[in-house]
């Protein structure tokens, strides 16, 4: 049995990645990924708890290269919830991990969102967008007062005239955010050597990301997934769509391009949601295509 993945951290070339905890969730495996129906787990229960349940990391992804301090993806805020008999959510450890990087708020100058999900905009203002939320919680602004907050143009627009679960809360993120998002494409460079790159399908502006070294001395490259893939189970299980995806033909789809790309011995990958590690490699199929772990130091 695996269990939430704790902070990690792996270099490329002078850049560094580390993956900071916000909190996690303990998700029923069957409704999450109705493809998985009726016995797909079977040849996957390591990746289960005992009640048969399944464990995601919930978090972001602290990118430092030269004075650059960027975060990918603000986790859930402080909720503690459940969904009754479906999943339980609880979060609210971001700014304690960023703290222990030697870092404030004030100090992060770039936020940028894979999606617009409520577990990936949970720290975007001082109100946690999630049920539970405190009726007469007090807008204050932004937690990343300094910092540009970037996405999809695409992803915003999707949202527009949306403000429920599980997507942004329009008081908690689109109203603080009105006036302050900017918008990247697919290829841009938001930062020396890091990359968006449009991966639609779980939602239609979905992004990932690519680090690369910008001094050109390292070889290895990571892709910071987002929700390309919820668990390492999909690396095999690429046609298992999750529940939320807005459009699962075309996620599926997206999916199986990227896995395609990522059999490199010298690209890795970034799961934010994989329970144990969020770190790994694609293993190129023998008899099927497989996931291995990756650690540099903790």
């Amino acid at each position: 049995m695996v269990l939430p993945a704790p902070r990690a951290e792996i270099a490329i070339g002078a850049t560094t990645v580390s993956y900071l905890p916000d909190g996690h969730g303990w998700l029923d495996p069957a409704a999450f990924f109705p493809d998985s129906l009726p016995d797909g787990w079977t040849t996957h229960a390591e990746f289960l708890d005992g009640d048969g349940r399944f464990p995601v990391s919930i978090g972001s992804f602290l990118i430092r290269t030269g004075e650059r301090v960027i975060l990918v993806d603000l986790g859930l805020g402080v909720v503690d919830f459940a969904v009754p008999g479906i999943a339980e959510f609880k979060g609210g450890e971001l700014l304690a991990s960023l703290a222990a990087e030697g870092l404030t708020p004030l100090d992060v100058d770039t936020v940028v969102y894979t999606h617009l999900h409520h577990d990936h905009v949970g720290w975007t203002s001082n109100v946690a967008p999630a049920p539970g939320c405190p009726a007469d919680a007090r807008l204050t602004g932004l937690t990343f007062a300094r910092a540009r907050h970037l996405v999809r143009e695409a992803e915003w627009r999707h949202w527009a005239d949306k403000g429920t679960f599980p997507g942004p809360d329009a008081a908690a993120v689109q109203a603080p955010l009105a006036g302050r998002i900017a918008f990247v494409g697919d290829g841009d460079e938001i930062a020396p050597g890091v990359r968006i790159l449009a991966t639609p399908g779980h939602t239609p502006g979905h992004s990932s990301l690519v680090v690369t070294d910008p001094g050109g001395g390292s070889d290895r490259r990571l892709v910071i997934l987002g929700d390309v893939m919820h668990c390492q189970v999909q690396v095999a299980e690429s046609h298992w769509a999750f529940v939320f995806d807005v459009d699962p033909e075309q996620g599926v789809r997206t999916r199986e391009l990227l896995l395609k790309e990522l059999e490199d011995q010298n690209t890795l990958l970034a799961g934010g949601h994989f329970a144990g590690s969020v770190f790994g490699r694609v293993l190129p199929p023998v008899a099927a295509r497989a996931w291995a772990s990756h650690r540099d130091h903790a």
